[in-house]
């Protein structure tokens, strides 16, 4: 029987809550602070969906996930399903459910939006991406050996998503990662409370189902160069996803006091190595009772949130613009000032004070005015005069950015462009022959969602370069849609069956 066709105004008019802890409580602990929806919520909030013929969501989604077709089978309780659906173009829908901010992408262009609060497109894909992981779900398709051996430079999303699609073409896949352990930015730089770590570790199980190996404590540079993974190592292709995570500092006197640190820094060691744990590991991280955080960004919530969480009586954010600019997620903001974070908006740090032993004892500020829009389209943060002031600090840690690691460049013959990213052309290929990169090292920070859409550009990119059948594109013409294929195949190709030729018979077949 046909569904009835929904209307904004027959549609649940409220968006579903989801259960969260207690800000109380959460500040003293790693706990995720989100709960997730429970199955009548994901039911109910799936309900609201309006299933649009033009599907904007889809084309706001940087992996394209067919957002539609998944709620719908939410609704029609077939969940195993709406995971197909998902794990089609994304392997992290736990992940991505989490940390995506679906309000800038997804949900930003849902039409619900336009008169009420938009489908809660992440919940949802959290919601079933948990569930998969408690039922031990993974989509693991028949793998026809190509012959080629693929080597990924970093565990991150983009090295996760790369690899996964070049191990479903068939090719013998090993991922290098500096770290002792996988997973990259999802592992060093997102706190528990907001990612747990053994939601990481479970969506990378279904890569090593894949046949994907991981091999860790490698610094790619340094134990051996990119060149030499194609001329010596025999890899026929490689892909570079390192991110971006060389931190920016202010230039500012001080800064080299102890008690200075990046956030990428404070964030590793506390979520990598174990650091909010000392009973059990000798993490060292500066005790410090008044923390002052630099800047308004995800990281930057991270920060401030963990620092709260390590036990520190008082942390300040700094940041230059005021609540309106800042560019970190409103939920994160939120759940920072509910656990007690001071906010000094229109703020910018001039020195980092020395209690004369270097050690850091405070921070000398002046206030700001916003002026004229900048080339970032914000307005332009300015100098009130005579307005300098001190505050107490034991503890600064800076989350203004990042830029490129510069030790793949140093030691390489990648083309960089001015940033100091790598240059690369529309299909991600880099200046080396068999080369392609894609990210934050790429691009510069980015989101975890459109990493892996970098990813999987690249990864057809790759295919392309060795000769391998892209079994997303379609040789007759437009894709069939994912529900009308059979084992991955358009309906229009059953008839047909795969032959390769060695590259001399293909050649003297093309010559003639």
């Amino acid at each position: 029987m046909a569904l009835k066709k929904r209307t904004i105004r027959t549609i649940p008019q409220e968006r579903t809550p989801v259960e969260e802890l207690d800000p109380a409580e959460r500040a003293t602990n790693f706990l995720e602070v989100n709960c997730g929806y429970k199955l009548e919520e994901a039911l109910r909030e799936s309900e609201r969906c309006l299933m649009c013929a033009d599907e904007p969501c889809v084309r706001g989604c940087p992996v394209s996930i067919d957002i539609p077709s998944f709620i719908k089978k939410i609704g029609e309780k077939n969940f195993h399903g709406a995971y197909d659906v998902i794990t089609n173009t994304n392997l992290l829908p736990a992940v991505c459910g989490r940390v995506c901010p679906q309000e800038n992408q997804c949900e930003g262009v849902c039409t619900v939006a336009d008169s009420l609060e938009p489908v809660a497109i992440g919940r949802l894909e959290r919601f079933v991406g948990d569930m998969a992981i408690r039922e031990g779900w993974s989509n693991i398709p028949y793998i026809e050996p190509s012959g080629f051996k693929v080597g990924i430079v970093g565990s991150g999303p983009a090295g996760m998503a790369c690899a996964a699609d070049m191990a479903k073409a068939g090719c013998d896949v090993t991922v290098y990662e500096a770290f002792h352990e996988a997973g990259g930015v999802l592992k060093y730089g997102i706190p528990d409370f907001r990612l747990p770590n053994s939601t990481v570790d479970a969506e990378l199980a279904k890569l090593i189902e894949l046949g994907i190996k991981f091999e860790c404590n490698t610094l790619v540079g340094r134990l051996f160069t990119i060149e030499e993974m194609i001329q010596e190592m025999g890899f026929h292709a490689v892909f570079i996803g390192t991110g971006a995570g060389y931190p920016s500092f202010m230039g500012i006197p001080g800064e080299s006091l102890n008690g200075v640190l990046s956030a990428n820094e404070l964030l590793t060691r506390c979520n990598l190595m174990h650091g909010r744990d000392p009973e059990h590991y000798d993490t060292p991280l500066p005790p410090s009772k008044n923390v002052a955080v630099i800047g308004a960004g995800n990281t930057a919530m991270d920060a401030l949130r963990v620092s709260l969480r390590l036990g520190a009586g008082n942390v300040h954010c700094i940041y230059r613009r005021s609540h309106a600019e800042a560019p970190a997620r409103a939920e994160e903001i939120h759940h920072a000032e509910e656990e007690g974070i001071q906010f000094h908006w229109l703020t910018n740090p001039v020195e980092i004070l020395d209690d004369g032993k270097n050690n850091v004892r405070g921070m000398r500020c002046i206030r700001m005015e916003l002026g004229e829009p900048d080339e970032s389209g914000r307005r332009r943060p300015v100098v009130v005069p005579g307005s300098e002031f001190e505050f107490e600090a034991d503890l600064v840690v800076y989350a203004i950015g990042t830029n490129a690691n510069p030790i793949l460049g140093q030691t390489s013959g990648l083309k960089l462009n001015k940033w100091g990213y790598i240059a690369t052309d529309e299909n991600l290929a880099t200046s080396i022959a068999g080369v392609f990169a894609g990210g934050d090292i790429v691009t510069g920070a980015a989101t975890v969602i459109e990493a892996m859409g970098a990813g999987r550009k690249a990864a057809r990119g790759m295919k392309a370069w060795l000769g391998l059948r892209d079994t997303e594109e379609s040789c007759l013409g437009e894709p069939a849609p994912f529900e009308d294929r059979l084992l991955g195949l358009d309906p229009a190709e059953h008839d047909f069956a795969l032959v390769r030729l060695p590259r001399s018979a293909a050649s003297s077949s093309n010559a003639s």
